[in-house]
C-alpha cells in the first residue's frame, strides 16, 4: 500500500519515451491529483536510484504489482490478455490504477480495448494494422515521437520533452475516460431507440449521439437518422464494422454527389440537400425528408 504523507517517488527509465511510459506516467498523475498527492518523476537506468522508487514502471526487470513495480522487459515478460496482447508498461498500470482512475471497472475495461491495448501492442512489436496501400497510418506513438528532441536540436532537453508529451498524454487519457462514460450512458439510449422503433433498419434519434459502435451490434439496422448541428437532418449508413468504410446498405448510386434541386428530383424527397458520392449519408431540411430518404434507399437496388 502507498503512504501518501510524504511525496511520492515514481521512476522510469530514461533516454528516448515511448508512449507506453509516457501515458504510465499520464495515468499516475491522474491517479495522484484526484488523491491531492504530490508526487516526482525520475528518469534513470541507475540500479540503486530505482530500487528507491515508491512507484516503478518500464524499467527495472520486474513486476510486481504489490511492490508498485511494472516493467515487461524481463525475461518471459509480464503476461499476456486472452486476446494474445501482451502487457507493456502501461497495460500493467492500468491493469491495477484503470478502475481506480476511472472510478469504475467498466469504463477501465473500455479505455484498455480502445487506447491501451493498442500502445501496448506497438511498444511490444505487434502491428495490428493490415494495410494493403503504400501510405501507412498515422498512430498515436507518431505524434509522441515527434515530441522527441530531434538530432539537429541542441537546445531541446529530453526530460522536458518528456514532460511536455506527459500533459498531452493526460489529456487524451482524460477525454477518452470522459468519452468512455458517455458512451456508457449512451448505449441505454440507443438501445431504448433500437427495441421503439416501428421498423428497425430506420433509427431515429432525437441528438447527434455517438451511435455506431453501439448500433453496429445489432443485426438489423441499415441506416440511422438524427439531426445536424446547423438545423437539417442526416440519414446515414450503418457500417458493416465501425472500423470499416463498408455499409449494410448504400444510398441509391444515382444520388451520389447531387445536391438541392437535382438531388429533390431524382430522389423525389421535397426537401433533400445532399447525397455523398461515397453514398454513406444524405441530408434533407426535416426530420420527415431524412427518414424518406432512408426508406427510399432501403428498397434501392
Amino acid at each position: 500500500m502507498l503512504n501518501f504523507k510524504k511525496r511520492k517517488v515514481l521512476v522510469t527509465h530514461d533516454g528516448s519515451f515511448h508512449t507506453d511510459d509516457v501515458f504510465s506516467c499520464a495515468a499516475f498523475s491522474i491517479f495522484f491529483s484526484k488523491q491531492n498527492q504530490k508526487f516526482k518523476v525520475i528518469r534513470t537506468y541507475d540500479s540503486e536510484i530505482i530500487k528507491t522508487g515508491d512507484i516503478v514502471f518500464d524499467v527495472g526487470m520486474v513486476y510486481d504489482p504489490t511492490n508498485n513495480r511494472f516493467d515487461h522487459h524481463q525475461p518471459g515478460g509480464a503476461g499476456s490478455r486472452d486476446n494474445g496482447i501482451q502487457y507493456a508498461a502501461f497495460g500493467l498500470v492500468w491493469k491495477h490504477y484503470g478502475e481506480k482512475i476511472c472510478d469504475s471497472a467498466e469504463i477501465a475495461r473500455l479505455i484498455d480495448e480502445k487506447l491501451v491495448q493498442p500502445i501496448d501492442a506497438f511498444d511490444n512489436g505487434l502491428d495490428l494494422t493490415n494495410s494493403t496501400h503504400s501510405a501507412a497510418p498515422y498512430l498515436i506513438q507518431h505524434f509522441f515521437f515527434s515530441l522527441r528532441p530531434g538530432w539537429s536540436e541542441k537546445n531541446r532537453d529530453m526530460y522536458k520533452s518528456f514532460t511536455e508529451a506527459v500533459g498531452f498524454a493526460r489529456i487524451i487519457l482524460e477525454r477518452e475516460i470522459f468519452s468512455a462514460r458517455d458512451s456508457v450512458k449512451t448505449e441505454v439510449i440507443i438501445r431504448r431507440a433500437y427495441e421503439s422503433a416501428p421498423d428497425r433498419r430506420v433509427i431515429v434519434f432525437d441528438r447527434e449521439y455517438p451511435w455506431k459502435d453501439i448500433l453496429n451490434k445489432f443485426p438489423e439496422p441499415l441506416f440511422a437518422v438524427y439531426p445536424r448541428p446547423a438545423g437539417n437532418w442526416e440519414a446515414e449508413a450503418v457500417r458493416d464494422n465501425p472500423s470499416s468504410f463498408k455499409n449494410r446498405k448504400n444510398f441509391p448510386s444515382v444520388w451520389g454527389g447531387l445536391r438541392d434541386e437535382e438531388l429533390v428530383r431524382v430522389s423525389g424527397v421535397s426537401d433533400a440537400v445532399f447525397c455523398h458520392r461515397g453514398l454513406f449519408m444524405a441530408v434533407a431540411k426535416s426530420k420527415e425528408g431524412a427518414v424518406t430518404l432512408a426508406q427510399k434507399a432501403l428498397t434501392s437496388p
